[in-house]
């Protein structure tokens, strides 16, 4: 007959699992609350270990709050972390240990610099004029998105009279000026170079018709 399987040690499954999905970026420990000492730690990033003091002082156990948080802590190395506290409650309905899920955001918060600093607009230089007035790529470009998002779609999204629409709306804007706008706008919206004609063309006839 098997034994059954005891609260602390399901709770220390429960422990490595979100430890190793998570790895390396949480810890999970599980606080004893009858002697208010850890009783088990899965990925240890706080430098702690069991038996030691679980410092739940001014916790308050008894809130009744089936989760408390998340809320911001620091580490031993001044980095943050972002914890939840989950209250495990014995047969009676009262709490017997503890689980701190900590989730380590160091590394979102270096990627988010790095990007704002990659990202910064305030080392960008206006275009130059000479060099940009008759980018008729970029006009287009402009003009399409600013269509789609006027459509609240996305280009990938684009059904086949959509793309109609916008090609009508793209000659209107005078965009097939440039010898190679029909090439480019035909890409750029995954249709072949004779469909955009086909378009252009149905639209010249219905401008010549009586």
């Amino acid at each position: 007959m098997l034994k059954p399987t005891s609260q602390l040690e399901l709770l220390q499954s429960v422990a490595d699992g979100i430890a190793a999905l998570f790895f390396p970026n949480v810890e999970v420990v599980i606080h004893d609350l009858s002697t208010n000492k850890v009783a088990y730690l899965a990925n240890n990033l706080s430098k702690r270990k069991p038996g030691d003091d679980a410092g739940l002082d001014d916790f308050d156990i008894n809130s009744g709050a089936p989760v408390t948080g998340p809320y911001e802590k620091l580490n031993w190395d001044g980095k943050k972390m972002r914890s939840v506290s989950i209250p495990a409650r014995d047969e009676q309905g009262n709490p017997s240990y503890l689980l701190c899920i900590n989730l380590s955001t160091s590394i979102f918060e270096d990627a988010r610099n790095a990007l704002d600093m990659f990202l910064s607009v305030t080392r960008l230089q206006p275009q130059p004029q000479q060099l940009f007035k008759d980018d008729w790529q970029e006009k287009i470009n402009t003009f399409l998105h600013e269509w789609i998002r006027l459509q609240n779609t996305s280009l990938s999204s684009l059904s086949r009279e959509q793309k109609k629409r916008l090609v009508i709306d793209l000659y209107n804007e005078g965009a097939f000026k440039a010898k190679s706008a029909a090439d480019y706008i035909a890409n750029v919206l995954s249709l072949g170079r004779a469909t955009v004609y086909k378009y252009l063309k149905e639209l010249k006839k219905g401008e010549g018709a009586p």
